[in-house]
C-alpha cells in the first residue's frame, strides 16, 4: 500500500456564504467517513485559518531558533489535508474527485515517498 496526500490552498476555496459552508460539512465528513469504512484512512483534518498564529522551528544555523508567524511570507497556505493508504494512484484519485466533490474546492494529490529502511 501507498499512502498519498490529498491538500487543498485555503485560497482555492472561494468566497460562500456560512450557509453554503454549513451544507458541506457533512458531505464532507461523509466522505472521510467512507475511507474509514474502506480501510484506507491514516489522518484527515482541517487547519485554523490564522495563519498569524502559526510558527516556525529552524534549525539551519546550527542552532534551533522559534519564529512567530509562518516560516515562508506567501498569499497561498494550506486550508487541509487527507492522508489515504491505498494500492495504487487510481485509487487515490477516486479519494480525491470525491473529497473535491463534498467539499466544493479543488484537490490536489502527491504520492508520499517510501520510508527508508533503517538497519
Amino acid at each position: 500500500m501507498t499512502q498519498y496526500l490529498i491538500y487543498f490552498n485555503q485560497q482555492w476555496v472561494g468566497d460562500h456564504t456560512e450557509e453554503w459552508f454549513r451544507g458541506r460539512g457533512p458531505l464532507a465528513m461523509a466522505v472521510v467517513n467512507e475511507i474509514k469504512a474502506a480501510g484506507a484512512y491514516v489522518f484527515a483534518g482541517g487547519l485554523d485559518e490564522e495563519v498569524e498564529e502559526a510558527f516556525s522551528a529552524d534549525a539551519t544555523s546550527g542552532t534551533l531558533t522559534f519564529t512567530d508567524g509562518p516560516f515562508v511570507e506567501t498569499k497561498e497556505y494550506l486550508g487541509g489535508l487527507t492522508v489515504v493508504d491505498v494500492p495504487d494512484a487510481e485509487t487515490a484519485r477516486m479519494w480525491a474527485g470525491k473529497i473535491a466533490e463534498a467539499c466544493g474546492w479543488p484537490q490536489e494529490v502527491r504520492r508520499f515517498k517510501p520510508m527508508p529502511s533503517v538497519q
